[in-house]
């Protein structure tokens, strides 16, 4: 029986490492050389890493790839459409409904 639970302790110390990839994507994996050709870019739009100033940090390191996006003629990005609307309901007035048929629905 101590052997049984050794057995099953050993394994499992194995098998953890092997299922343990945090962020690893088999579709595009991130290399160093990606990382520093990034960093390279960003620098050449005018980001400085380095800066003391963190006070702008996300504002920054945003506007920086903003410029690179731009630079590359990329106008991907997430998020929603870039023209799109939305409006949840006509303000101050009845849209297309009739004002018989507004009185009809609302006066009570």
């Amino acid at each position: 029986m101590k052997s049984l639970i050794q057995a099953v302790a050993i394994a499992a110390v194995l098998a953890v490492p092997a299922v343990s990839f945090a962020q690893e994507n088999p579709d595009s994996p991130v290399t160093r050389s990606a990382v520093n050709a990034d960093l390279a870019q960003l620098q050449r739009v005018g980001y400085q890493p380095s800066a003391d100033d963190n006070a702008y940090y996300p504002a920054g390191i945003q506007a920086a790839e903003a410029r690179v996006d731009a630079a590359n003629g990329s106008s991907s990005a997430y998020g929603g459409v870039a023209g799109a609307s939305s409006e949840s309901g006509v303000r101050g007035g009845t849209g297309n409904v009739s004002a018989a048929d507004w009185n009809a629905m609302y006066s009570h």
